[in-house]
């Protein structure tokens, strides 16, 4: 019963930790210059499309490239904060994109996502997270200041692999779709109960003005920024369908 107090106070512990220290760096970023939050945005930038290129060179595995061509937006998280403990709590900040009518990616647009879901969990860690949002009605709903995943819209834990081969009709109806890798383990991902958050301070440090997240992916008025390019870059030349 002892060791069972330890283990349990040590999680605690952890959880805490890992609260405190993101809630300072969260206040950090806050009280942090504009060029100061405009070079960890082009840092965050960097590791989004890594994460996704490293995730998708992987032999037969990846998001398959059947739904990546037919999404209209996509969410990049890197490095998703976990600390978990009777609930598990859930910090990151990345990146929405989506397809205009030309059917190329827009600018990005900031997101942060905070949750997390009930229940006895233990360890702690980061994750990089990639959803797919599969139809407009997902995508509007997506782009609302806060928006709560698995509530109002169904997100579903993505397949894994290079092309879609079960359940093809089901994954295609999903609204939206989840995937994350974390210490190179990569599988399918739904982040019940967990908000997504438009972060108009981030745009602001970005694009240098006040500007919203629908104005940046669906104007087709703001200029992807020069960090911005190679992201795009990226996805699109894994966006595309493959000659079989």
């Amino acid at each position: 019963m002892n060791n069972r107090i330890r283990l349990v106070a040590a999680c605690l512990a952890a959880a805490t930790s890992l609260l405190v220290a993101q809630e300072t760096k969260t206040a950090q970023e806050e009280g942090s210059s504009p060029e100061k939050r405009a070079t960890d945005i082009r840092e965050r930038l960097m590791a989004a499309e890594s994460a996704f290129q490293e995730t998708m060179n992987v032999p037969d595995k990846g998001i398959p490239r059947d739904l990546l061509s037919k999404a209209h937006c996509a969410v990049l998280i890197p490095g998703l904060k976990k600390g978990a403990f009777l609930g598990g709590v859930k910090y990151g900040k990345g990146f929405i994109t989506c397809r205009g009518t030309d059917h190329a990616w827009s600018a990005p647009a900031n997101v942060r996502v905070e949750g997390g879901s009930f229940g006895l969990q233990f360890g702690a860690g980061e994750t990089d997270v990639f959803l797919l949002v599969m139809n407009e009605s997902g995508a509007d709903r997506l782009l609302r200041s806060e928006f709560k995943l698995g509530g109002e819209a169904g997100l579903m834990a993505g397949p894994v692999g290079r092309t879609v081969q079960a359940n093809t009709d089901a994954f295609m109806r999903a609204q939206m779709l989840g995937w994350s890798r974390s210490r190179g383990v990569f599988a399918g991902l739904a982040l019940e109960g967990s908000t997504l958050r438009e972060d108009r301070d981030d745009n602001r440090a970005l694009y240098g003005r006040d500007v919203s997240n629908v104005e940046i992916v669906r104007s087709g008025k703001v200029a992807v920024p020069e960090g911005a390019r190679s992201l795009l870059r990226t996805l699109t030349r894994y966006s595309a369908v493959e000659d079989k």
